[in-house]
């Protein structure tokens, strides 16, 4: 009986398996790569908002404390955001007459809210209180990073899962004292063996619970 197929068909089956099992990898790691990209996360990339607000001059210029302006931040799951009198408490003397600043004039002029943009928006399926973390020595900077040398607002963390689980599994390498959470100089974290004894102190002083607690499931999506 003659042969059907040629001797090169052997090799041939051999490469196109193992080049989809190639291929197939790289699919998946190009994906893996495009759901961690700042396309995906938003992460770097600075928002226009309708007044231009600079964090940087208003923070790390004029030191304005984050709570002047995010007044629930230590009491509600929400920081909130500053209203129209909170920029005119200001504003009514200082750059009264600017055109950049007509918004909040007209804002204030009428009682219509400003339509700001979300910068750090996490999905509705996963719960975070901003009291709970703050009251237990999480900075501002730890999430939202260096805002006092923003211009412009952007999300410098991905704000995925993984990295929250980062912190929910070591907790003492990036708590802080009490009195050091709206400082924005105070260090991302907590590497050297003197500063993570630091951190598991405070772990202890704020009672905070084991990662069988803070990884659970529950604990973020209710």
């Amino acid at each position: 009986m003659p042969q059907i197929f040629h001797h090169s068909t052997n090799a041939l089956a051999k490469i196109t398996i193992y080049g989809a099992v190639f291929i197939v990898v790289a699919l998946l790691w190009v994906a893996v790569e495009l759901n961690r990209s700042s396309w995906n996360t938003g992460q770097w990339v600075e928002k226009q908002q309708p007044v231009q607000f600079s964090h940087k001059h208003h923070v790390g210029d004029d030191g304005v404390d984050c709570r002047y302006c995010h007044t629930s931040v230590e009491t509600a799951a929400s920081a909130g955001m500053p209203s129209t009198n909170t920029c005119m408490s200001c504003h009514k003397q200082i750059w009264a007459d600017s055109p950049y600043l007509e918004p909040v004039r007209a804002s204030f002029r009428t009682g219509k809210p400003i339509e700001w943009i979300r910068v750090h928006d996490l999905p509705d399926y996963a719960y975070f209180n901003h009291s709970i973390h703050v009251n237990k020595g999480v900075g501002c900077s730890t999430c939202h990073g260096r805002v006092d040398e923003m211009p412009i607002a952007f999300a410098s963390a991905t704000l995925q899962m993984e990295w929250c689980l980062e912190c929910h599994r070591e907790p003492e390498r990036f708590l802080r004292p009490k009195e050091r959470i709206f400082d924005m100089t105070w260090r991302a974290e907590n590497k050297s063996a003197e500063d993570l004894e630091g951190g598991i102190a405070r772990k202890a002083e704020f009672k905070i619970q084991g990662p069988e607690i803070l990884t659970s499931c529950s604990t973020c999506h209710r």
